[in-house]
């Protein structure tokens, strides 16, 4: 018989049967182990510009610059990268029920390999009409992935930013 201690079985009873780590809910005592919990993506140093620039894809380097001047444009603020490949715009404070916290930007985009990706945290329910005037895309929770910026219309791109921003604004603590 194999005896377990109470720290082995809590880490068991946090890992599903795949192997993968799951969310576990913390106390409301243990808030500040959960606050500081190994955040992932967080705003780095590197510069934005010398990011685009290193993007291998030339059709997603040009977008890259394209969704980057509209960022900006949309809202007013400066670019920060976020973890090795997000361009985040704004900063919020989000806390889940577990007491789990942290801070995530507010909007933003990634070229990546397939597709560019925009974070949009909400304001713009899936089933919006703006989604079937945006043009070829693909959806995921909070994201719109788009293969080429030329399948889409620009100006219903910016118009979901504002609204996902505007929410964000009205719901969250941003900065």
């Amino acid at each position: 018989m194999v005896k377990t201690t109470k720290k082995s079985r809590a880490k068991k009873a946090a890992t599903s049967s795949s192997g993968k780590k799951i969310a576990k809910k913390s106390p409301a005592g243990n808030a500040s182990k959960a606050k500081s919990a190994d955040l992932k993506t967080k705003p780095t140093a590197v510069s934005v510009d010398a990011y685009i620039d290193k993007v291998a894809n030339e059709t997603r380097r040009k977008d890259a610059r394209t969704a980057l001047a509209l960022m900006k444009k949309v809202t007013g603020l400066e670019p920060k990268m976020w973890g090795p490949s997000i361009i985040g715009f704004g900063e919020y404070h989000y806390q889940y029920e577990s007491g789990r916290e942290g801070d995530m930007c507010m909007t933003g985009f990634s070229p990546r390999g397939s597709a560019t990706v925009f974070y949009v945290l909400g304001g713009v329910p899936e089933g919006d009409e703006l989604f079937s005037r945006l043009g070829k895309f693909s959806m995921g929770k909070s994201c719109v992935y788009v293969k080429n910026f030329a399948d889409i219309d620009l100006g219903v791109m910016e118009k979901i930013i504002r609204r996902s921003v505007a929410y964000m604004k009205k719901t969250y603590k941003t900065k």
